[in-house]
């Protein structure tokens, strides 16, 4: 697939999570097959107006681009002013998020309902920025999808270079499942790429995923969370090569002990053991004892002692099979 000048080789990509894709974990996914990360939420008022820890997020380290920033506002205006200060080589335009603040500043999936202000603001973007412009959105307000074909549509009349739908509606939350038939409807109504999202929790899914709807990629969001190795094996898959095996539990406790030192290299101890606590949680998950370092993680003030919990589920887990 290719969005502008970018190949995006394999066709599988890491989801927008706020609070959770920071630069560390956006290297870790990009070392594991991701084609492009995107980043969390980023508010558009916050990046026009110079906030430090806003103009942080869009701090990008050499070796996890290419990175698509999230932008999320409700004037068409502030949104190309703030694409404009964004240094990513692509830009995604937010109508998809269902949080409630978000929402009352009419922003998200809010302009899901105001189609003319979304359009407007896909084409101030355009032609705001020389690269490419995705727009990621849901069904709509309702679990019924013509809202997204509609302003797929829209969004491709203003200039969008892609667009990735999450089929459920802006009330589901990640609740029920994922319509897939949505993505199949827009991929049918429109000529840029389309990137589905929702309901990917492995490799099969990725491969049922393309061939029910057509999408040109796949993005992969909560079932990468203390398990990138979903990327990998969800490339090889979309290749047609045979799968890696498994990660081991001495591969992911060392993985995850590599990103506990990345997240304070990062952003210091304080910040960088209070971020690991649920990573920590999801690389344990299935393992022996899961629960009690899971508490004990959650208590933890330092590097060294996520460290040595790390150490002390290994070897917990060395004689015992994980389970799903």
């Amino acid at each position: 697939m290719r969005i502008g000048d970018l190949t995006i080789d394999p066709p599988v990509v890491l989801a927008p999570m706020s609070g959770i894709n920071d630069r560390t974990f956006r290297l870790l996914c990009r070392e594991h097959g991701a084609s492009v990360v995107w980043t969390g939420l980023i508010s558009a008022n916050a990046l026009h107006f110079g906030s430090q820890k806003t103009l942080d997020m869009l701090h990008f380290l050499p070796s996890e681009l290419p990175v698509c920033a999230q932008i999320f506002g409700s004037d068409p205006h502030l949104v190309a002013a703030a694409a404009r200060a964004a240094p990513a080589p692509l830009l995604d335009l937010n109508m998809g998020c269902a949080a409630a603040k978000v929402v009352k500043a009419r922003a998200g999936v809010a302009l899901m309902a105001e189609p003319e202000r979304a359009e407007a603001m896909v084409r101030a973007c355009v032609e705001a920025v020389r690269v490419p412009v995705l727009v990621k959105m849901r069904t709509g307000w309702t679990s019924r999808g013509e809202d997204a074909v509609a302003l797929s549509q829209r969004c491709e009349r203003a200039g969008a270079a892609a667009v990735t739908v999450h089929p459920r509606g802006a009330r589901q939350g990640f609740r029920g499942r994922a319509d897939w038939s949505v993505i199949a409807g827009v991929k049918q109504a429109v000529g840029i790429p389309v990137i589905g999202n929702g309901d990917v929790r492995s490799a099969d899914d990725a491969l049922r995923m393309r061939e029910e709807t057509g999408c040109d990629a796949v993005m992969v969001g909560r079932a990468a969370l203390g398990y990138p190795w979903i990327f990998r094996e969800i490339g090889a898959a979309l290749r047609g090569e045979e799968r890696p095996a498994p990660p081991s539990v001495d591969e992911r406790v060392a993985l995850a002990a590599r990103h506990v030192r990345l997240a304070v290299a990062d952003r210091g101890e304080k910040v960088g053991v209070r971020e690991m606590r649920k990573h920590i949680a999801w690389y344990l998950r299935g393992m022996p004892m899961a629960r009690a370092f899971r508490e004990r993680a959650n208590r933890a003030t330092s590097e060294t002692e996520l460290l040595s919990l790390l150490s002390e589920a290994r070897d917990a887990a060395s004689a015992v099979p994980i389970t799903e």
